[in-house]
């Protein structure tokens, strides 16, 4: 068997193969310092670096954005619950507003109707709020009606609500301060029945939004306070009321507008800490009437029809008219485009 060496130096003779020897070692220098990078920089060093890694975007993350307050409340339905605030009691506008078959009193004008006509909602807007709904009405029905709680479910992504006036009573606290029999208590002797009724929505507040978050996990769930109903000026309620009543009953206002408020933030913050969907937020409309409290020449607010028999303010005493719905609603907007003021997902 012939070498390869020596069938080199057949074909090329002495000089061709000494030539291609060389070739072959200059081969075998110069290839893994052009073909191997780290050959080279090992050889003549300096003028060489690691690259930096490719940086690839991660699929998921690049696919993702952050989703607006807007979105998170309109890809499923609206739905409106609370009490008479919430049904529009003292909006009526027409002869449907007014029938005395209709057990909630739901209005043409309430602030559902702007807010429902302000989005787009991906799978509708229902309203269910009913007149004189307590915490406990929500989750149980009232006057026949079907508990509102009820109403709401997975796909829900929007709740409005007012609720909690009904549960320390403010329509006989109105009747006692405007009503001054020699038996009556007057207005501020209230104080002590009206510190205990909170005391009791301190608990059933917190544990009616546990519910609804609860049974709609998705859902931005948006719950206003009490506007004001007093200016605290002399002559202008037209409603046997003092001035210092006047304040007395702006301060209960004020207060619960605390206890609902403190309900809220507390709720939002279970949310969030379990990174939860959804968000528990609060629309405080205590000054939303300012300058257009009762008896004032725009008045926001209904002043008092009595009934004496029953030594009760009548459902559309101190409650919104048509322009106060509208400013509720301009809240309620405001509110859904703004968001809690944390990321959502």
């Amino acid at each position: 068997m012939i070498s390869p060496v020596a069938w080199v130096r057949g074909r090329l003779g002495e000089r061709g193969a000494a030539l291609a020897l060389l070739a072959l070692l200059l081969a075998l220098a110069v290839v893994p310092l052009v073909a191997m990078p780290a050959a080279r920089c090992e050889v003549f060093g300096g003028g060489c670096r690691t690259p930096d890694p490719e940086q690839r975007a991660d699929p998921v993350v690049a696919g993702t954005r952050t989703i607006t307050p807007v979105e998170v409340a309109t890809r499923g339905a609206y739905v409106a619950l609370g009490d008479s605030y919430s049904a529009g009691v003292g909006a009526e506008a027409t002869v449907g507003d007014q029938n005395p078959l209709d057990r909630c009193h739901r209005t043409s004008k309430a602030y559902f109707h702007e807010v429902s006509r302000a989005f787009r909602f991906a799978k509708g807007s229902a309203f269910w709020a009913c007149s004189g709904a307590t915490t406990e009405d929500v989750l149980d029905g009232r006057g026949g009606e079907p508990p509102q709680i009820g109403r709401i479910g997975r796909d829900t992504s929007l709740i409005t609500i007012s609720i909690g006036g009904n549960d320390v009573g403010f329509s006989r606290v109105l009747a006692g301060c405007v009503v001054k029999l020699p038996w009556g208590r007057g207005c501020s002797a209230q104080g002590e029945e009206i510190a205990r009724r909170m005391a009791e929505l301190r608990q059933s507040l917190p544990a009616l939004l546990t519910e609804i978050t609860a049974r709609a996990p998705y859902a931005r769930v948006v719950v206003m306070s009490y506007p004001k109903a007093f200016s605290e000026v002399s002559g202008v309620d037209g409603d046997n009321i003092t001035v210092p009543d006047q304040r007395w009953l702006n301060a209960r206002a004020y207060e619960l507008g605390g206890v609902i408020r403190q309900s809220v933030v507390e709720a939002d913050a279970r949310k969030a800490a379990g990174h939860r969907h959804g968000s528990v937020e609060f629309v405080d409309a205590y000054s939303a009437f300012a300058g257009h409290e009762v008896g004032s020449r725009d008045a926001y607010m209904n002043g008092l029809t009595l009934n004496l028999a029953a030594l009760e303010a009548e459902p559309r005493s101190y409650h919104p008219t048509v322009a106060g719905q509208q400013a509720l609603a301009r809240l309620f907007v405001d509110q859904i485009k703004k968001g809690p003021g944390r990321a959502l997902s």
